[in-house]
């Protein structure tokens, strides 16, 4: 396998991870491989509000070992969807 490969299926397994992780920590109504990884998080795609990610970004600072703060002007774009939330947790978790 290839690093490139290895990479690629590293971040489609973390986004199933993260997608339990939201679906677990929010309560939801649906099986975690029903969220489209590039869908919004917010409005018109899973329907998130301010208080889902603060429960969010609660639960991957416990799981991933760093914060994710409220005060990030980058919180837009780490939050804009599965996927961009997934690439964040890899660059950044020290567990």
């Amino acid at each position: 396998m290839s690093q490139e490969t290895c990479s690629l299926a590293a971040e489609e397994g973390l986004l199933d991870e993260v997608a339990e992780l939201i679906v677990s920590a929010l309560n939801l109504d649906l099986e975690p491989n029903e969220i489209d990884s590039d869908a919004p998080l917010f409005g018109e795609g899973l329907g998130l509000d301010s208080i889902d990610v603060l429960e969010i970004a609660l639960v991957i600072s416990k799981r991933y070992g760093f914060q994710l703060r409220s005060d990030n002007e980058d919180n837009v774009r780490i939050f804009s969807s599965l996927r961009t939330l997934a690439a964040h947790i890899a660059s950044q978790r020290t567990k």
